[in-house]
């Protein structure tokens, strides 16, 4: 029977220093990146070792900006990966030269132990082990040696393990050992202890190897009268969910297809893929997925801004930036997709409005449905004010050849940002946007070019004519387009964005 952990998964918020850990720090491989397969609007990264063997993968799900989580009862509280046993002492000093975050080492279980915190503030051992791994990679962990398992069902969650190929081992404390023909989970036990809540630094779940498809089928039929499972096909291998008695998640992972199934081994990593469902989507979602570097590759640097943002950079670019300011509930990946129709060469800045309502992104609040907060608005447009001055700076923004795209309440945002701080939004794009302010100052835009797409139908957002007439007051240059269309966007405003920013747009590239 095959036995051990096939891999750990976990949650990050950030995820360049994932990457600058796991693939730079500790110098696993990154062997696969993908949308995620239960929403491909996640960006998915596979670490490991040379071949992306099972029993060698860390795989991270990316959750920017997401809230800490919580390690408690029902959950993996730490990943062990296994290093010779004499290179602890040189772990320790590359870690404090790195400046992260350790303990002082300590042996579990008669083995050498060294604790670091990554940059989310998962703890990951290094267990001083030999362990073995088909494709072992200079300087860095061999494989996973194992799991920490919190529970207030000490004996039920043992027990349970049995079925995956763990027997019970030694015991310290409140913690039992379970060890396969492989690896180890110390199942500890945590009775009164808080209760887990996801989030960046806690992993998701542990994942168990399956021989092939008809072992999870087998494994499926046995756990038929002790609650619900779930089958998926992962591509890179077939899983089984289920939940121990005490509520963790746990998955039974087949050995094959494997990571080089779409890869060849020298190019693991290096292409972004989607999941096979989304296949129409697949451009969609690269526009919108979250963009690294690897460890020496060139990178851009982050800037502390005051509102959350994201870049999305093309092969090749000619030279224009679109800022992107999202409709009510989108984030700053939401007009991504579009607006890489819209201008296929350019770096795309997506930024997320900082109000909420009912837990929505928006840029300013309402105190009715059709009445805005004027004092949050002029708050806000100041804000975004700032923001766009330090993307300037700090980005090497070239003003001329900015272009800002809102949509709906972004629109509507965009409009209150060119009438309040006048000059600073130079082109912009008005989709389906309102006039949101209810006394229009008197200011010279002159130097200023807009255009705007309204739909016929639109029932949300009926005066996108009022908002031109202010505009045209103060004396900027309005092109006001009616489409054939309702509140959504149409293949039309892509095709009116797009001749729009070619004829008011002068931009260089290669």
């Amino acid at each position: 029977m095959t036995s051990g952990i096939h891999h750990v998964t976990g949650i990050t918020a950030d995820v360049q220093a994932n990457v600058d850990f796991y693939a730079g720090f500790l110098g696993l491989r990154l062997v696969k990146q993908t949308g995620g397969f239960a929403d491909a609007e996640q960006l998915h990264l596979v670490y490991g070792d040379g071949l992306g063997s099972p029993g060698s993968l860390l795989t991270f799900l990316v959750w920017e900006t997401a809230g800490r989580g919580r390690t408690g009862i029902g959950q993996v509280s730490e990943v062990a990966l296994a290093v010779p046993p004499a290179s602890l002492g040189d772990w320790l000093t590359r870690a404090l030269a790195a400046g992260i975050r350790t303990e002082s080492p300590s042996r579990e279980f008669g083995e050498p132990v060294l604790r670091l915190k990554d940059p989310d503030g998962l703890i990951v051992k290094l267990a001083g082990v030999d362990m073995p791994i088909p494709a072992p990679r200079a300087n860095a962990p061999t494989r996973l040696r194992g799991v920490t398992l919190l529970t207030d069902m000490g004996e039920e969650t043992s027990r349970f393990l049995t079925r995956f190929g763990y027997r019970p081992g030694a015991r310290e404390g409140a913690t039992q050992r379970m060890a396969s023909d492989t690896d180890i989970v110390d199942v500890r036990e945590a009775s009164g202890f808080v209760p887990s809540v996801p989030g960046a630094g806690v992993p998701d779940h542990v994942a168990f190897r399956a021989r092939d498809a008809e072992a999870v089928r087998a494994m499926r039929i046995s756990l038929k009268d002790h609650g619900p499972t779930e089958v998926h096909d992962r591509k890179y291998f077939l899983s089984l969910y289920v939940r121990d008695p005490a509520g963790l998640l746990l998955e039974y992972a087949t050995d094959g297809p494997g990571m080089t199934v779409d890869e060849a081994p020298d190019a693991l990593g290096r292409t972004l893929f989607t999941p096979p469902r989304e296949a129409e989507r697949a451009e969609d979602l690269k526009a919108m997925l979250p963009q690294f570097a690897l460890p020496g590759e060139e990178r851009f640097p982050v800037r502390a801004l005051p509102f959350v943002h994201r870049f999305n950079r093309p092969e090749t670019p000619d030279g224009a930036t679109l800022v992107l300011l999202h409709g009510t509930g989108g984030d700053e990946a939401d007009l991504m997709p579009i607006a890489r129709r819209i201008a296929p060469r350019s770096t795309l800045l997506g930024v997320r409005g900082r109000a909420t309502e009912e837990g929505s992104n928006r840029w300013f609040r309402r105190v009715a449905a059709d009445r805005f907060d004027q004092a949050d608005i002029r708050d806000e447009a100041e804000a975004f004010a700032a923001f766009v001055e330090g993307a300037r700076t700090g980005y090497g923004l070239d003003p001329d050849r900015l272009v800002f795209l809102g949509y709906s309440n972004g629109a509507s945002m965009l409009a209150a940002v060119i009438q309040l701080h006048p000059g600073l939004v130079r082109r912009a794009i008005l989709l389906r946007g309102v006039q949101p302010l209810e006394t229009a100052p008197r200011v010279d835009l002159s130097g200023t070019r807009v255009l705007a797409l309204e739909g016929r139908d639109d029932p949300l957002a009926r005066d996108a004519a009022g908002l031109t007439e202010a505009l045209l007051a103060g004396g900027a240059d309005v092109e006001l387009q009616s489409l054939p269309a309702s509140h959504d966007l149409t293949p039309a405003d892509v095709a009116a964005s797009s001749r729009w920013i070619q004829q008011n747009l002068t931009v260089s590239g290669p």
